[in-house]
C-alpha cells in the first residue's frame, strides 16, 4: 500500500511528521469562510483593508530574544516571550476591521493540536487562543507595530507567517513569503516554561556557549579536550529539526521538552532508528573518521542532513557532544558531564563482577561486566510534571548506545535528585545511571571447576569522580555530590537500602578480613616514555608474610576492554610483621608503543597471594600526547580578514602516517581540514588560513590531529573579537 493511503482506517489525515512542506499545502489565499461559495477578490478600495507588507523586525526581536548569533536570514525567537512584527496595510485598521495573524507549523495544521495558531485583532480580539497579540503602535501609512506571544508550552521549530483579512464571504490572506517564516525555540529564560533555569550565569553557560570542555582520562590523571558545539552557525538549527523529521517524532509533540530530549536521545546514535552517528569502539574506522578526528559537532550534523545518512563514527564523549548542541540549538539547557570510573553491563544491578583464575590472573573469558574509564553523558534542565514534587531540574539523558529504553537504544531523562535518594521507581532509566555510579565491585576467585568465591569488594571504585564544566571556565565542576551521598554515610546506607526495595540487587558477600593490602602509583609519563610502577605492600598482621604476586598489564580501550595484553610478571615479596614494601615496575616503552593503536591507556593490575588470602589492587596510567600550537593574527574585528596558524613538530622516533588536520572556530570560521600522507621524525608541518569573524567577544579556534598511529592530539586558542 502507498504511503499517501497508509493512514487511511486509522486516522482522518496522516499524523504530520515533518516540519518541512510544500508550499502548495498551505491555505489558500482566498479561503471562504463555510456555507459560502469563494468569490472572486473584489478591487481594492480605499475602504478595503489590504495587507502590503509583513516585516520580522529582527533587528529588535533577535537581540530580545538572545538570538543573534544564529546564522540564519529568518527569525528566531524562544516561546513565552513577546515578539515584534510591523505588518503595513492600505491604511490604519480601523475597530471594525477584522484581520489575524496566523502562524503554521508542519502539514495539516490544526488548531486543535496547536500547529496552527492563530492571533486575532478587529471585533473578534481576544477570541485565538494561547498565543497573545496587542497592537503596540500605529504609525502613519497604514503601518502597525504588533506584540506577539507565544504559549510558554508552544510547539518548537519552523513557522510560516501570514496576515488574513475578513472580506464578508471570506479571508484574504497574504501571499507566502519564505523571508517571514520564523523559529521558535525552548526559552529557559521564561519562568512558564518548563525548561526555565533560574540562574543568568547558568543560562548564558548552558544554552549560549557555543564550545565547551569535555572531560577525559582517569581518576587522579583527569584529561580534557575542547569541543565545539556550534550550535549557531549556518544550518545547524536546521539539522537538528531534520533529525525530529527522520525521527518521524508528531509535529504536535513537540512542545513536550520531556518527549523532546527522549526521542533525541535514541536519534543521536543510529543503532536502531538510523540516527545521526555510528558508534565504533574498535581499531578499524577505515569506512569513516575515527572518533578523535572531530573537532566539534557542526559538521557531523550538517553531513547527517545532507545525505540523511548516519556519520562514522563516534564514541561516548562525540554522542554527548553531538546532543549537546543538539538540545542547545533547541534552547534546553544542557551539558556533557563525565563519570570517572563508569561500571557498565551489569543489567541494572549494582555489582560489577571480576573474575580471577587460581594463579591470581585476570579471567577475562569469564568476566562479563566492565568498567570504562570514563563515560560521558548528558544533563539537560526541565521540571518534571509527571513525577513527584522534588524531581525536576538536572537529568541525565545519555545517547551513547549501550542498553534499550522502550525498545529503543536511548537513556533518561532520569532525574538526577532520584539518583542520590535511590528513588528507582520513576522513569527514565533512573536504575540504569544509579548503577553507573553506585556498583559495588566484587572480586571473584574462580578455581578449576569453576566455583567463585569472593574475596574482595570495593564499594567506592565506582563513580568516584563525576564533573562538567564549571561556569564560565574551563575548570572541571565536581558534580558527585549531586548524584550521592559521602561513602559509608548514614544518607548513603538509606539511599542504598531503597535501591534495593526498588528491585537493585546489591552484594552482600561474606568477605573475610586480611592483614594484607596492596595499593600501585605511577605518574603520569608521555607517549614513547617508560612506565614505573610503585607497588606497595602492607602487613598490618604481627607474622611475617611471603606474597606471591601476579602483575598483569595491558593495553585498554577506554571501556575497559582489553585490547593488548603485555608480558605478565610473577615474583614473591617477604614483607615483615607490622611494615610495608615497595617494589619498582618498569615497563618500557617498547613494550607498549607497537601495540597501541588508538588506545593511549595502560591498565595494570596486582594480585597477591599469601596464605590462602588474596589482595588485588588496579591502576590505569594515561600516557600524554604533545600538543598543537596555534597563533592568530590581523584585526581581531567582526568581518576582518584574520589568520590562524597551526603547527606541530614530530618528537617521536616514528613516522606519522595517514595524518588529517582540522580546525574550527564557532562564530569564526567553519570546519576545514588538511591531510599529509607523512610527517617524518623530526619535521615540522605548518598550516595557515584566514577567516573572517562573524561574531564578537571570547572566540575560541581548536584544531585536532589524528593520524593512524597517533590520535587525540589537539591544541586550542581563544581570541577576543570586538565589533
Amino acid at each position: 500500500m502507498s504511503s499517501s493511503i497508509s493512514y487511511r482506517g486509522r486516522y482522518n489525515e496522516p499524523v504530520p511528521t515533518s516540519n518541512l512542506m510544500n508550499d502548495e499545502a498551505d491555505f489558500a489565499e482566498f479561503e471562504a469562510f463555510e456555507d459560502e461559495e469563494a468569490t472572486p477578490r473584489a478591487p481594492s478600495s480605499e475602504y478595503s483593508l489590504e495587507v502590503q507588507q509583513l516585516e520580522m523586525s529582527q533587528s529588535i526581536n533577535k537581540p530580545n530574544h538572545l538570538t543573534s548569533s544564529y546564522d540564519l536570514q529568518n527569525l528566531v525567537i524562544r516561546r513565552g516571550q513577546e515578539f515584534m512584527i510591523r505588518v503595513t496595510f492600505n491604511r490604519i485598521p480601523e475597530p471594525s476591521d477584522d484581520f489575524q495573524i496566523e502562524f503554521l507549523i508542519g502539514a495539516n495544521p490544526s488548531l486543535i493540536k496547536a500547529s496552527l495558531v492563530v492571533v486575532v485583532f478587529g471585533p473578534r480580539a481576544g477570541e485565538g487562543g494561547r498565543w497573545q497579540g496587542r497592537v503596540l503602535e500605529a504609525q502613519g501609512g497604514g503601518a502597525l507595530t504588533i506584540g506577539i506571544t507565544p504559549a510558554p508550552d508552544a510547539i518548537v521549530g519552523k513557522y510560516r507567517t501570514y496576515v488574513a483579512v475578513s472580506k464578508g464571504t471570506g479571508m484574504q490572506r497574504s501571499k507566502r513569503d519564505a523571508t517571514t517564516d520564523l523559529y521558535l525555540l525552548f526559552n529557559a529564560w521564561c519562568p512558564e516554561d518548563p525548561v526555565f533555569l533560574p540562574n543568568e550565569a547558568e543560562r548564558q553557560e548552558y544554552v549560549l556557549s557555543d564550545y565547551g570542555t569535555i572531560y577525559q582520562g582517569s581518576v587522579g590523571a583527569v584529561g580534557h579536550r575542547d569541543w565545539v558545539y556550534g550550535q549557531f552557525e549556518r544550518g545547524v538549527l536546521d539539522a537538528c529539526i531534520f533529525v525530529l523529521d527522520s525521527s518521524r517524532m508528531p509535529i504536535y509533540n513537540r512542545g513536550d521538552c520531556i518527549k523532546l530530549v527522549r526521542k533525541g536521545a535514541a536519534m543521536i546514535n543510529s543503532q536502531d532508528d538510523n540516527g545521526v552517528c555510528v558508534g565504533n569502539w574498535s581499531d578499524d574506522f577505515s569506512l569513516g573518521r575515527s572518533p578523535t578526528s572531530w573537532t566539534g559537532s557542526a559538521r557531523i550534523l550538517l553531513q547527517y542532513a545532507n545525505t540523511g545518512t548516519p556519520v562514522s563514527f563516534a564514541q561516548c564523549w562525540v554522542f554527548a557532544g553531538v546532543f549537546n548542541t543538539f538540545l542547545r540549538a533547541l534552547g534546553i539547557p544542557c551539558r556533557v558531564v563525565s563519570n570517572f570510573n563508569s561500571a557498565h553491563d551489569n543489567t541494572g544491578n549494582l555489582k560489577t563482577d571480576l573474575i580471577f583464575k587460581e594463579d591470581g590472573s585476570p579471567d577475562e573469558r569469564n568476566t562479563r561486566d566492565s568498567i570504562w574509564n570514563y563515560h560521558c553523558w548528558n544533563e539537560a534542565f526541565m521540571t518534571r510534571p509527571d513525577l513527584p514534587p522534588g524531581l525536576g531540574g538536572w537529568q541525565v539523558v545519555d545517547s551513547t548506545p549501550q542498553e534499550t529504553s522502550d525498545g529503543h537504544y536511548r537513556c533518561g531523562p532520569a532525574p538526577v535528585a532520584a539518583i542520590k535518594e535511590g528513588l528507582l521507581c520513576h522513569p527514565y532509566d533512573a536504575a540504569f545511571c544509579f548503577a553507573e555510579v553506585n556498583s559495588d565491585v566484587v572480586f571473584h576467585k574462580r578455581d578449576r571447576y569453576g566455583a567463585l568465591t569472593p574475596y574482595r569488594v570495593e564499594k567506592t571504585y565506582v563513580g568516584q569522580n563525576i564533573c562538567t564544566k564549571s561556569v564560565g571556565s574551563s575548570r572541571p565542576y565536581d558534580i558527585t555530590h549531586t548524584y550521592k551521598y559521602p561513602e559509608g554515610s548514614a544518607e548513603d546506607e538509606q539511599t542504598m537500602s531503597r535501591a534495593e526495595e526498588y528491585g537493585c540487587v546489591r552484594d552482600h558477600s561474606d568477605v573475610p578480613e586480611t592483614p594484607l593490602v596492596v595499593t600501585i602509583t605511577a605518574d603520569q609519563v608521555y607517549l614513547g616514555q617508560k612506565v614505573v610502577l610503585q607497588v606497595l605492600f602492607q602487613n598490618r598482621g604481627n607474622g611475617h608474610r611471603v606474597i606471591q604476586v601476579q602483575l598483569a598489564g595491558a593495553i585498554v580501550y577506554y571501556t575497559g576492554v582489553t585490547a593488548y595484553r603485555l608480558r605478565d610478571r610473577s615474583f614473591s615479596v617477604t614483607v615483615p610483621a607490622n611494615q610495608s614494601v615497595t617494589e619498582f615496575v618498569t615497563v618500557a616503552a617498547e613494550e607498549y608503543a607497537p601495540f597501541l593503536g588508538s588506545q593511549l591507556s595502560l591498565y595494570f593490575m596486582v594480585t597477591g597471594r599469601s596464605d590462602g588470602q588474596s589482595v588485588t589492587a588496579m591502576k590505569l596510567v594515561d600516557l600524554k600526547t604533545p600538543e598543537l600550537t596555534l597563533m592568530v593574527s590581523g584585526a581581531p574585528r567582526v568581518k576582518q580578514e584574520m589568520f590562524v596558524s597551526v603547527s606541530f613538530t614530530n618528537s617521536f622516533s616514528f613516522a606519522l602516517m595517514k595524518v588529517q588536520l582540522s580546525m574550527e572556530g564557532p562564530g569564526l570560521m567553519s570546519s576545514r581540514s588538511r591531510y599529509y600522507s607523512s610527517i617524518e621524525p623530526g619535521a615540522v608541518i605548518t598550516w595557515k588560513d584566514s577567516f573572517y569573524p562573524r561574531l564578537d567577544g571570547v572566540r575560541v579556534v581548536v584544531a585536532v590531529m589524528d593520524c593512524s598511529n597517533l590520535r587525540q592530539v589537539w591544541g586550542v586558542i581563544h581570541v577576543v573579537i570586538t565589533t
